[in-house]
């Protein structure tokens, strides 16, 4: 390859090394004046550029250039009109020379320079040695490559936030022709040159400036038919011989033919196909044409009115004609005016008919067709797969006994820890003491008002009853059962030693007078409103109170063994409805109408707080286990709360028709009670797994009735026995009903 420019001029050939003469230069390139000659370019320069590597040196090109002009001045002769002209010619093919013999040897001298002095790809080469390959491999490592000896090439920090780009593009000028180097990390600033070359390229020209794509053609064969031929070797026999090769092969595609291995051709059939384009669909697909196919409204069949020859009452009158005329088109009962003809044959063509094509297509095509999908689904299985209720047992299914005593509604009943005894307090301003097992009553106390609330302590060891009476709360040793037990409490009471400076106190702690104490009262805790509800905690030595108040002083909690009172919260709340003791845990419960709070009372504070999705919360009870908790509501609806899962509502179970007045859990048995104002007592299976992930089983058991409704009012308490499956139940037709 010649290390010069590619010239598109004419290309001279050069004659073989050693011959004696030149080829005539093309006379018609330039007018050979001596000025111009000096200024030639270098595509006219590299025509000349094959001569380095003819044997002749520059003297020898001399020699023969003298010789050639004196053959042709004596091949002009004299008296020739072109002699001047020769010269002419002569002289300028011999400057010619003479700058060829010049640029000759420049081109020897630079090419016995260094050619790698100048080679810069051994520093990119330094650079970055890892080859053709994506640098997308590189992506999640601290290095982008390896140099020439081995070491990593470590990418740039790039520790810029958005803002940082941002002030660059702003401040720095040249931020728009900086570039990322794919190969190193390197930011890389595009010279002029580069810019100009991006420039072009996206405009679709050339990269290099000095191409020019529109260079006159090079003929380098001639267009004129030559006379001779090139070669004039005889035809070989072969070519005017049939050829074996090719008989070969037509007798094999015959004998295929034959065999019926090759079809010869059809001939092509130039009439168009029509067919259905839903013909090979598959039938049993869902979304089969057939399957979605949505018949057209029918049209109104043609009554008697549209016959050619329609009944007299079916044709109108002038009056009834002028009405239709008169009537706007779209409130006419008929679009047409009904007409009698003779016959048949006399019927005109109809002038409307291709008016009601047309109305008729705008009908289809506009009509708002919609596929309504039903999903054929058996009701059997929108119901849950519960287990039957004999797989459940035991629970209480049938009434036992009928505590009969009571004249009044029953508001309230609590048990002994030992399931012996039952205690009920009534709006007959008595409480009653009865044995479970016999329903027989063991005392009666008469409170001088009515009671609203009653509570056994759950500490074995202490034989006391908390009541509520209008403003007090007494505590009463009822003295039954074992006497070292209920001396022993009487002893407990008597213990008190009270502290040298009194202290102030939400309530006052009255001991009991003389009768009072025959009766059983110890104590009287005297609040300044109406009570509503007493509880214990689980250790028996403290109890919670209620007072029908809105203020911060609704709910006070009291220590027996100190006779110490104290009022828990700040402010109010809501209107407190009940309180509860965790059984485990220091967590205390109270609800308001529609929330139930749940507090710390180590740490004081509000752990949680619970949606009950009722108007009004009417009771609540605590699982054994802690962590669930039921809320009975007057709006009928019953809400099972997992602590663990969330403060909404896990399931709200609607069985009862009418206001729910008390719900309960059993200690020991997976089951839990709602007794409503319908006088059903709603017995259900509610299951706790240990298993955290699976959810708990409420399933309803058994419905219980019995209670007859007084003033609109049914069960309005219930309660587990603490070791049986029994429940009672108390009403406002005065009794206490035990379910075995």
């Amino acid at each position: 390859m010649s290390p010069f420019p590619f010239d598109p001029s004419p290309i001279i050939p050069l004659p073989p090394a050693g011959s004696a003469t030149l080829p005539p230069l093309p006379l018609s390139r330039e007018p050979c004046p001596a000025a111009e000659s000096e200024e030639l370019t270098d595509s006219e320069e590299s025509v000349y550029s094959g001569l380095e590597e003819s044997g002749s040196d520059s003297s020898s090109a001399g020699e023969e250039e003298e010789e050639e002009e004196e053959e042709e001045a004596a091949e002009e002769g004299p008296g020739g009109g072109s002699l001047p002209r020769t010269h002419a010619t002569g002289a300028c093919r011999k400057s010619k020379v003479l700058e060829d013999d010049s640029s000759l040897k420049e081109n020897e001298r630079l090419l016995a320079q260094d050619e790698y002095e100048e080679d810069s790809s051994d520093e990119e080469d330094i650079r970055n040695t890892v080859g053709n390959i994506p640098m997308e491999w590189y992506q999640d490592f601290p290095h982008i490559g390896y140099d020439l000896e081995g070491k990593r090439i470590y990418k740039p920090i790039r520790n810029k936030d958005e803002l940082d780009v941002f002030l660059e593009k702003m401040e720095n000028p040249d931020y728009w022709r900086t570039v990322q180097d794919k190969m190193t990390g390197a930011d890389i600033k595009l010279t002029d040159e580069q810019v100009d070359l991006v420039h072009r390229l996206q405009k679709g020209q050339f990269g290099d400036v000095h191409f020019n794509p529109y260079e006159p053609a090079v003929d380098f064969f001639t267009h004129e038919v030559m006379i001779h031929p090139v070669t004039n070797r005889p035809a070989d026999k072969r070519s005017f011989i049939p050829s074996l090769i090719e008989k070969e092969k037509v007798s094999k595609l015959v004998h295929a033919i034959k065999m019926g291995w090759i079809k010869p051709r059809k001939p092509k059939d130039d009439t168009p196909t029509y067919y259905d384009l839903w013909a090979h669909e598959d039938p049993n697909s869902i979304l089969g044409r057939h399957k979605m196919h949505v018949p057209a409204p029918k049209m109104r069949l043609p009554g008697h009115e549209e016959s050619y020859n329609p009944p007299p009452e079916y044709l109108l009158s002038e009056e009834e004609k002028l009405a239709w005329e008169q009537q706007e088109p779209a409130e006419r009962k008929l679009n047409f005016v009904p007409q009698q003809y003779r016959c048949l044959r006399a019927v005109p063509a109809y002038s409307r008919f291709i008016h009601e094509r047309f109305e008729r297509c705008l009908d289809l095509y506009l009509c708002p067709r919609q596929r309504k999908m039903r999903v054929n689904v058996d009701p059997e299985d929108l119901i849950p797969k519960l287990p039957k209720p004999r797989d459940l047992q035991p629970f209480p299914t049938t009434q036992a006994l009928v505590y009969r005593g009571h004249t009044s509604l029953v508001r309230c009943l609590s048990i002994s820890p030992s399931g012996q005894w039952l205690v009920s307090g009534s709006d007959d301003c008595t409480v009653r003491f009865w044995e479970v097992s016999t329903a027989r009553c063991m005392k009666t106390l008469p409170v001088g008002g009515v009671v609203k609330s009653v509570a056994w302590n759950p500490n074995p060891t202490i034989c006391l009853v908390a009541i509520c009476v209008e403003q007090s709360v007494l505590l009463v040793n009822p003295c039954l059962g074992d006497k070292l037990l209920y001396g022993a409490t009487d002893q407990l009471v008597e213990s008190y030693v009270a502290p040298e400076e009194e202290r102030v106190q939400p309530v006052q702690w009255v001991a009991a007078t003389m009768e009072e104490h025959s009766k059983g009262i110890r104590l009287v805790i005297q609040h300044s409103k109406a009570l509503k509800q007493v509880t214990w905690h689980g250790k028996g030595d403290y109890f919670a109170s209620v007072v029908s108040d809105n203020s911060n002083m609704q709910v006070l909690i009291h220590q027996t063994s100190k006779r110490w009172s104290q009022n828990p919260f700040r402010k109010s709340k809501g209107l407190v409805q009940c309180v509860l003791f965790h059984p485990i845990r220091p967590y205390f419960f109270v609800a308001t109408q529609r929330y139930v709070r749940v507090y710390n009372l180590l740490k004081q504070e509000l752990t949680k707080k619970l949606m009950t999705n009722c108007k009004w919360v009417s009771s609540m009870a605590i699982h054994p286990g802690g962590d669930n908790v039921i809320c009975g509501s007057y709006d009928s609806k019953l809400a099972w709360f997992d602590l663990d899962l969330s403060t909404r509502p896990y399931q709200l179970l609607r069985h009862h028709k009418k206001a729910l007045r008390s719900v309960a859990f059993h200690k020991h048995y997976p089951l839990f009670a709602s007794g409503s104002d319908d006088g059903t007592v709603i017995v259900c299976h509610g299951m706790v797994y240990n298993d955290l992930l699976q959810n708990p089983l409420l399933v309803p058991v058994k419905v219980l009735k019995g209670h007859m409704l007084t003033l609109d009012l049914g069960v309005l308490d219930v309660l587990f026995h603490p070791t049986q499956p029994w429940v009672f139940s108390s009403g406002a037709d005065g009794t206490v009903r035990l379910y075995t």
